[in-house]
């Protein structure tokens, strides 16, 4: 018995030592998106739109110039991010935009696409510190 123990204990540590961690089925993922360069927006939206699919809830958080993409003026430029904008929130994800960002931008709140939400310190908080939330950023 003492052996068994001794090899649990050691492949525990091992474990924590490698930082090895196991993320569940449905841990929410929150997407910081800064970024005003088209593909790397559709990248972003393809990631969280692959994994809002897996069960996983989704957040978008759209700041610095990733306010751009938000805002319905800039549909020539961002159409088909838009539109995938559009498809993560009829799928269910939250898609928050920062109103310093937009002032610095020059982005009213009534251009924002239809279902976005400018976001605060309570709501952008809550969404990314809930439990087990993974954040990437673009």
């Amino acid at each position: 018995m003492f052996k068994l123990k001794t090899v649990a204990a050691a492949a525990a540590v091992a474990l924590l030592c490698t930082g090895t961690a196991f993320a569940g089925d449905d841990d929410p993922l929150f997407i910081n998106l800064t970024s005003d360069d088209g593909h790397r927006v559709t990248m972003a939206l393809g990631f969280g739109g692959n994994q809002l699919e897996r069960g996983h809830p989704l957040t978008v958080f759209l700041n610095d110039r990733g306010v751009m993409a938000a805002a319905q003026a800039n549909a020539d430029q961002f159409g088909d991010q838009q539109a995938m904008l559009q498809k993560l929130l009829d799928g269910g994800a939250t898609i928050l935009v920062c109103p310093m960002c937009m002032e610095q931008y020059g982005v009213a709140q009534d251009d924002l696409l239809p279902g976005l939400e400018v976001g605060s310190p309570e709501r952008t908080g809550g969404q990314l510190f809930q439990d087990d939330v993974v954040t990437l950023t673009w």
